[in-house]
């Protein structure tokens, strides 16, 4: 029990996921100064992978504050303030969904409100693709879903700016899951397609590790705290193993060895997450090598302890 204590202890989960410019950027927030997110947002410019990967954490680390409201009242017209507020705002109204429970209806004039400030910042920064990203995750919270039109509109704006923009995939995919609006049928054949389209290079072939994460959640929720019970060959069969091996190829079998990109971060756990439940030695210890600095708690807290998996398969030091 004491080894895996030190085990556990020696994985640092980092909030910035080792981005050290948002860092600084997170410690204005906790002083109430919004200049340093305005500074980074217009550092990162058009870059939409690093962007969307900087307002993806942002997002929450202003929702409990004032600080995008005295952004917004200072720069009226600032576009990024604006893409920052609707994010926040989505974040806002899930945060009250949790807060209320699962069943509990959500509050349909907050979730209005979250998509006019979705709209109005895809209004702000036309060529942005994160509002839409941000639309597609507010969808979810709508009793019985959206107008099919709107989901598919939204879909088409998002896919207009960035064809392969992995967090508005994501999002789409957890609609279509059997957690929210859909069925892990539907889940796993819109992952599937989706990573059989990306090119050579992307990480959008995780989409596939992301499904049998959120099937596994659906279970473990409806297990309600016993063992999730079924699930044996769930990261280990056949299938699973081929499709990781295949996303493992196709999404970094190709490049120079060095460290993933910060915008990649999130995606690489849940591949590293999946090689260690299955069990697969050789693309386990390389993937959580590649994470260093960068492992994140989600998604390894649905299946454990998250520094006690990841310790098990770090490379001894000085080996």
């Amino acid at each position: 029990m004491a080894v895996s204590r030190r085990r556990s202890s020696a994985v640092r989960f980092c909030p910035d996921l080792g981005d050290r410019a948002l860092a600084t950027a997170r410690h204005d927030i906790v002083i109430g100064r919004w200049q340093g997110v305005r500074d980074l947002l217009r550092a990162t410019g058009d870059d939409w992978p690093l962007r969307t990967h900087r307002i993806r954490l942002l997002a929450p680390a202003v929702a409990g504050s004032t600080v995008v409201e005295a952004w917004r009242a200072a720069e009226p017209d600032s576009a990024d303030a604006a893409v920052l507020r609707a994010a926040t705002e989505v974040v806002r109204v899930f945060n009250r969904a949790i807060a209320a429970g699962r069943g509990a209806a959500p509050d349909r004039d907050r979730l209005d409100v979250a998509v006019m400030a979705c709209l109005g910042a895809a209004d702000a920064h036309p060529a942005d693709p994160m509002p839409w990203a941000s639309l597609l995750t507010v969808a979810r919270l709508y009793e019985g879903g959206v107008e099919r039109r709107d989901l598919r509109g939204w879909w088409d704006e998002l896919r207009r700016r960035d064809p392969y923009h992995v967090e508005g995939h994501v999002q789409m995919l957890r609609y279509f899951s059997a957690r929210w609006h859909g069925t892990h049928g539907t889940m796993y054949d819109f992952a599937r397609d989706a990573a059989g389209a990306a090119p050579e290079g992307s990480a959008l072939p995780v989409l596939v590790q992301i499904a049998r994460v959120e099937e596994y959640r659906y279970a473990a929720e409806g297990a309600k705290g016993q063992p999730v019970r079924g699930f044996g060959q769930h990261w280990s069969g056949e299938l699973a193993v081929t499709e990781l091996r295949r996303t493992y190829d196709r999404w970094l079998g190709g490049r120079p060895p060095g460290p993933v990109p910060l915008a990649e971060a999130t995606e690489l756990n849940y591949l590293a997450h999946a090689a260690c439940c299955a069990g697969l030695s050789l693309e386990a210890r390389a993937l959580v090598g590649l994470l260093g600095e960068r492992a994140a708690r989600v998604p390894w807290v649905y299946t454990g302890d998250p520094g006690q998996q990841i310790a098990r398969w770090r490379m001894p030091s000085g080996a």
